[in-house]
């Protein structure tokens, strides 16, 4: 099988020691390519070294998908710091319908603090007689759009917040009719549910605000695997089917590996190949060594002159891109 390979540049993306809202932590961001201006762009999750650790997004573009330039001295997206999604606008997906850009983000009603530490959060005392969403401070994921990646319209939130449900996104068109969001919702699991640790599953809309009631759509099968999956990067359409890039947990060694799924275009909900091994998995020094050690998280991916470029955080403090010929991987898939 054909694996990923690491450009020799990595990371792609620093934290920025000149800019207080990044000079702890860039990572897990998404990649779109922009045809009318040629270039690649990037929206990646950062964060500062203070206590709250709010989470914001910045924005980067690139002419040959490896390197690339900050667009700006400040977040490009915020939290409303006394709304829903008030401490954090994290792990953003992009997928392009018409003329909109559609931005899926994870979000908390509080600043997360260093969850890497045994620290006291540093948030407010939610009332106890509130929902678990905001005693718990659990994830939900929201919605906005954007035609030019600088102006954006928040929409709102998208998931129960009963189920911390986040890596969301939506495929890039409409099937059947209907717009398909893969999700991974933490607390769809166990003693009633066909699986045992989270996973993923899939739903489908009528107008992208409102789901009907998600499916199973795959679950851990093998050792890396074995204490969760996500969907990480929104699918792309290929004669064979969506390719759709996933990560996996070891309940082993806690590490977060890449995988690979082709769904059937017309019933995403059947699956057609899946990788039985990763694709990839950390390795070097900036993947192994960090907040989260021994973590590759792909979030983003671009097919560009017949190269698939899979963008990912790194041990939740830098930027990496790993490539592979597609049509190669597409055409091993398949023989499996």
């Amino acid at each position: 099988m054909i694996k990923l390979q690491r450009a020799t540049d990595n990371p792609i993306l620093y934290p920025n020691p000149d800019h207080a809202w990044e000079d702890l932590v860039v990572l897990n961001p998404a990649v779109i390519y922009d045809d009318e201006n040629t270039e690649f762009v990037m929206l990646y999750r950062a964060a500062g070294d203070t206590p709250m650790h709010y989470i914001y997004l910045g924005l980067a573009t690139s002419k040959d998908g490896i390197h690339f330039e900050r667009q700006s001295k400040e977040p490009i997206f915020a939290p409303d710091y006394d709304g829903a999604d008030g401490g954090c606008v994290e792990d953003p997906r992009l997928i392009r319908m018409g003329e909109w850009y559609f931005l899926t983000y994870a979000s908390r009603p509080y600043a997360p603090g260093r969850y890497w530490l045994n620290e006291p959060k540093p948030w407010m005392d939610p009332p106890k007689v509130g929902p678990k969403y905001l005693l718990e401070n659990n994830s939900a994921t929201f919605l906005a759009i954007t035609k030019d990646f600088r102006t954006y319209k928040k929409l709102g939130r998208i998931t129960d917040t009963r189920l911390d449900d986040r890596d969301v996104f939506f495929f890039p068109e409409k099937i059947n009719h209907q717009f398909v969001r893969l999700s991974r919702p933490m607390n769809w699991c166990g003693e009633g549910f066909p699986n045992a640790n989270p996973a993923i599953w899939i739903s489908f809309s009528d107008d992208i605000l409102e789901w009907g009631k998600p499916e199973l759509l795959m679950k851990g099968e093998t050792w890396w695997e074995s204490k969760k999956i996500g969907g990480s990067c929104p699918p792309i359409r290929t004669p064979y089917g969506w390719f759709h890039i996933y990560h996996g947990v070891s309940e082993k060694d806690h590490t977060y590996r890449v995988g690979a799924v082709i769904l059937d275009l017309n019933d995403p909900r059947k699956i057609i190949a899946r990788t039985p091994e990763p694709i990839f998995e950390p390795e070097a020094w900036y993947e192994t060594k960090g907040v989260y050690e021994g973590c590759v998280f792909p979030t983003g991916n671009v097919v560009k002159d017949g190269i698939l470029y899979v963008y990912y955080g790194a041990a939740d403090k830098y930027v990496g891109v790993a490539t592979a010929p597609f049509d190669q991987l597409l055409e091993e898939m398949m023989k499996r």
